[in-house]
């Protein structure tokens, strides 16, 4: 057959048919070479598909069968044949004979079906399955006795197969062509003239069998007909047409129907046999005749979607040869016995959760082999999944999305899809597809609360680790990957960095230096949690960072003030009851709390049986009467401790002095200062006076005589402006922190005295106490000044001419008495006049003055 290919015109008709489907169908012979032209794919579909839009959409064939016969070339758009294509193969006596596939683009999702039909060409010839037919026939055969001859078989379909059969030429026998409802073709022998077996025993003829091809091709077999003795009366069928009917799904070994002849002769002669006559080859494996009996049985599977009816050629033959032939016609009854199979031709996964509703997921083909009713498919998914099917062509069908996603709640759907045909009962089949969402950033980090406290103890190492903040991101991969900042904002004054740093993988802070709780109480800022995504999403947090004080200071004593200058005594009188208040010890700590509460403790005392020190409130009072037996000069240490873990402290001196007046105890505390002057190291100040004194003498001497006339004109120029003179106010000692023991409070006393034999004085009375003022001079003398009149006034006060004391006091809201010492004096000598003013509150002061020297 293929030495004929080149003379065979190849004819390929295009028809574009059920447009709505996009199909198209092509025709083409059997057995064209390999790369032989199909089709134009790009050209013939409706469209309006181009080569672009074809490598693009990655076009691809997809087939069902084994074989793939076609290939697209997708760079010219055509189709060409990839394998061998033998019609007789591929639908043996089927015709038309077409096979179907279909070809897919992606991006949009289009799908097309392409038919090719297959024209069968003159490659066969008639061939019978014997190589010779022998027969033996009594010459006592009547005339038109009928002898069937095998059938030759042409694998070519329509005007190339089976036309005609020849009989070569003989007196004998003619020949007589039948066909059968299928139009298959078989012929017989007719006696038309008597045997006689002494003439003639044997006869030998060709039976030639023609098909209608051009060039016509040809089968040959050899009859070879042996005559017997007479057997008059030929078998004869009851009836010329057997009708049976077998379900597909008989088992192996039903009974399928019953043949019987008979025979008019006797003996041997009516002896009949029963057998299959020109039956395919295939189906002996599926039927099979008792020749004895003529049960025709089933010994094989019979599928309806394969053959739904057998038609078979029986003969009966007697022992004399005579013969009848009958036909059997079987119809094969269809159960539903084939499921629907799924093929998933496409999928997309994964699916982005922003995905709009109708997005096409997979493209799914059902077939069923049933016919009819029991290939009648229905497909369908689960109702609570947010997707749903549609029918495109036939036997296909779409999966699209019919609802947004959020791959937060459901990250990934199994969806199963179910094919149910018509049947009764139905069938079914299911595949799972198995659909991931994939994440788009549409959730920003969240932190557990909206702000957080934490705490640190001052005095901390820098790098220490203060507080970990944590966010949580619900999407996926990089859009969940967190980093913290902290936002830029002041703390007084400085950015928040130069205090915090943060760790932006961990979220821990950590500080960046010391914290000082005196300084810095607390700490505000805010960290920003942002993930990984694009854009990038953001939530924020206040955290505000305690500091925590430790007892890092140590008390600070007030009152008394321990200088190396003036000493400064409590004068308690003789006098003086149980409890009598001889001063206050005041002190402050500027940490807070607990570390700020102070205990006040007596460690050290002249005579420790005569005062005591309140724990709380730091009063020294006497505890007993005082007796004329008690030492003038008395020397209390007082502790200072706080509260904190551990205690810190401070000590501080106390000079008591138990008398009357002055002059009783001037000696004393002139002794005491000079036994306090003098230690250990007296040798070498006295050294060390010696080699300065000369030059200290003159340069004094000079110094001295300047000064003198220089304050001489000040005072004449600031006689002749009259201004008034500034008070001096000592600088305030403050609880930076507002917790300390020191109230915001201050009181001034100021007392003066104008000339000796002229005092006035206005001020406001502190108290009944009294403050005993020790002032070095070279006289040795001590001042002292009570509360209900000035020392000053007195006519032996020791004091120089006039003079102007100005008090500072204290007043505590827990005391209920005030304290005073001296802020400063003014010794004024007598020389040029001038007036002096001085104000503070309700109090107020006027001298004519000489000269101030301060």
């Amino acid at each position: 057959g293929k030495t004929m290919h080149g003379q065979i015109q190849i004819f390929i008709v295009i028809c574009l048919i059920e447009a709505a489907f996009s199909q198209i169908r092509y025709s083409i012979p059997e057995e064209m070479r390999k790369g032989s032209f199909v089709g134009n794919v790009a050209e013939d579909l409706d469209l309006g598909l181009d080569l672009q839009r074809l490598r693009s959409g990655r076009v691809r064939i997809v087939t069902a069968e084994s074989i793939q016969y076609i290939e697209l070339k997708t760079d010219k758009g055509i189709l060409v044949v990839s394998e061998r294509i033998d019609r007789e193969q591929l639908c043996q006596e089927v015709t038309p004979c077409s096979f179907s596939f279909e070809v897919i683009l992606e991006n949009p999702m289009e799908l097309h079906r392409v038919t090719v039909e297959i024209n069968d060409i003159n490659d066969n010839s008639p061939m019978f399955r014997k190589d010779e037919i022998k027969f033996e026939i009594s010459e006592s055969a009547t005339l038109g006795s009928r002898f069937m001859l095998a059938s030759a078989e042409d694998a070519d379909v329509g005007n190339n197969g089976l036309q005609k059969y020849i009989l070569t030429t003989n007196d004998m026998f003619v020949l007589k062509q039948h066909s059968t409802p299928d139009g298959k073709k078989y012929a017989e022998m007719i006696l038309q003239k008597p045997l006689d077996r002494e003439n003639q025993p044997k006869i030998s003829l060709k039976l030639i069998a023609l098909d209608g091809g051009t060039p016509q091709r040809s089968g040959t077999v050899n009859i070879d007909i042996t005559v017997l003795d007479a057997n008059d009366n030929p078998p004869i069928f009851s009836q010329s047409v057997y009708v049976a009917t077998v379900m597909e799904n008989a088992a192996i070994g039903t009974c399928i129907t019953t043949v019987n002849a008979t025979d008019a002769d006797s003996g041997s002669n009516s002896l009949i046999t029963y057998r299959f006559s020109n039956m395919k080859e295939y189906l002996n494996d599926i039927f099979q005749m008792d020749e004895i009996t003529g049960v025709i049985t089933l010994v094989g599977h019979i599928d309806y979607e394969k053959d739904k009816k057998y038609e078979i050629m029986i003969e009966a033959v007697d022992q004399g040869g005579l013969t009848d032939s009958g036909k059997v016609l079987i119809d094969i009854v269809d159960v539903n016995d084939n499921a629907p199979v799924i093929n998933v031709m496409s999928f997309s996964s994964p699916v982005p959760e922003d995905a709009t509703p109708g997005t096409t997921v997979a493209i799914i083909h059902v077939k069923d082999a049933d016919s009819e009713q029991h290939g009648q498919i229905r497909c369908s998914i689960d109702n609570n999944i947010p997707f749903k099917v549609k029918s495109t062509l036939t036997n296909y069908y779409t999966l699209v999305t019919d609802s947004v996603f959020d791959r937060e709640i459901v990250p990934e759907y199994n969806i199963t899809v179910t094919a149910t045909d018509s049947g009764s009962p139905s069938l079914s089949s299911t595949t799972t597809l198995r659909l991931r969402i994939s994440d788009v950033n549409d959730n920003a980090p969240l932190f557990d609360k909206m702000s957080y406290d934490a705490y640190i103890i001052e005095n901390n190492p820098s790098g220490m680790s203060i507080f970990t903040v944590s966010a949580r991101d619900t999407d996926w991969n990089q859009n969940a990957k967190i980093s913290y900042f902290l936002e830029d904002t002041q703390v007084s004054g400085n950015p928040v960095t130069t205090f915090v740093s943060i760790n932006t993988e961990t979220g821990v802070l950590h500080a960046v230096r010391s914290f000082d709780y005196e300084q810095l109480k607390q700490l505000q800022l805010v960290v920003k949690a942002q993930d990984g995504g694009s854009p990038p999403l953001s939530s924020n947090a206040t955290v505000k960072i305690n500091i925590l004080d430790q007892n890092d200071n140590a008390p600070q004593v007030l009152y008394p003030v321990q200088t190396g200058g003036s000493l400064v005594a409590e004068m308690v009188p003789r006098s003086a009851e149980v409890g009598y208040l001889v001063t206050k010890v005041v002190a402050v700590d500027v940490d807070s709390g607990q570390n700020a509460w102070l205990s006040y403790k007596l460690q050290k005392a002249t005579d420790r049986a005569l005062f005591e020190v309140g724990l709380q409130n730091g009063e020294i009072r006497t505890i007993r009467q005082v007796t004329d037996k008690d030492a003038v000069k008395q020397r209390l240490t007082v502790v200072v401790e706080d509260n904190g873990q551990p205690s810190r402290s401070a000590t501080v001196s106390v000079n008591v002095a138990v008398a009357d007046s002055f002059p009783e105890v001037l000696s004393e505390f002139t002794d005491f200062r000079q036994d306090k002057e003098y230690n250990d190291n007296l040798t070498f100040y006295l050294v060390l006076a010696l080699a300065v004194v000369s030059f200290l003498f003159i340069t004094c001497l000079v110094v001295i005589i300047s000064v003198k006339i220089y304050r001489w004109r000040q005072s004449r120029i600031l006689y002749q402006s009259n201004l008034p003179v500034i008070p001096y106010y000592p600088p305030r000692y403050s609880d930076t922190l507002g917790t300390g023991t020191l109230p915001h409070v201050y009181n001034y006393e100021v007392c003066r005295t104008t000339d000796s034999r002229k005092s006035d004085c206005r001020f406001g009375r502190a108290g009944s106490q009294n403050v005993l003022i020790m002032e070095p001079s070279s006289t040795g003398t001590m001042q002292r000044i009570q509360s209900d009149r000035s020392i000053l006034d007195e006519p032996d006060s020791p004091l120089e001419d006039n003079a102007i004391k100005i008090f500072y006091n204290w007043r505590l809201p827990h005391m209920s008495d005030s304290l005073r010492f001296p802020l400063f004096f003014f010794r004024v000598f007598k020389t040029e006049m001038f007036h002096f003013y001085f104000s503070h509150g309700n109090v107020s002061c006027h001298s004519e003055v000489t000269t101030i020297n301060v």
